[in-house]
């Protein structure tokens, strides 16, 4: 079976097409005057109701349910640009001549070993500071 007709493939293109849509319009201007208005609507209309237990549930229920699937839409997008962005990384690691290669991985790595490299380049960016700092008082020296 070709892969382009697999129900699951198209599934999940669907689903990263919808949730970068829906991630795109929620950051809108528009989006969040939207949910304003709504807001105060519903926030006008409390006296009309005598401020009722349906009243309040409808707000309650109507947001928890959108704050629910906004969780996943949002977090499809940002796993999809993390990983985009990680890709763009490794490509820059593995083209630079003297980077160390491994690094174009480094989201594979254990946190040990984050924490271990994240040690080791925080030694040498002392080292280099260090150095640089010598460097310049050397030339301010007067001869």
């Amino acid at each position: 079976m070709a892969k382009a007709n697999h129900p699951l493939r198209s599934f999940n293109e669907w689903f990263g097409w919808l949730a970068h849509t829906m991630s795109h319009l929620a950051g809108k201007a528009g989006t969040f005057v939207m949910a304003v208005v709504l807001i105060l609507v519903w926030a006008v209309t409390g006296p009309l109701f005598n401020f009722s237990d349906t009243w309040q549930l409808i707000i309650n229920t109507s947001t928890t349910i959108i704050t629910f699937l906004m969780v996943f839409l949002i977090q499809n997008t940002q796993n999809r640009d993390t990983a985009a962005l990680q890709i763009k990384v490794s490509e820059l690691i593995v083209a630079m001549h003297g980077a160390k290669n491994k690094l174009a991985a480094a989201e594979d790595m254990t946190e040990e070993e984050l924490e271990q490299l994240h040690a080791e380049y925080q030694r040498r960016a002392e080292d280099t500071l260090e150095r640089l700092e010598h460097h310049r008082r050397s030339k301010v020296r007067p001869h």
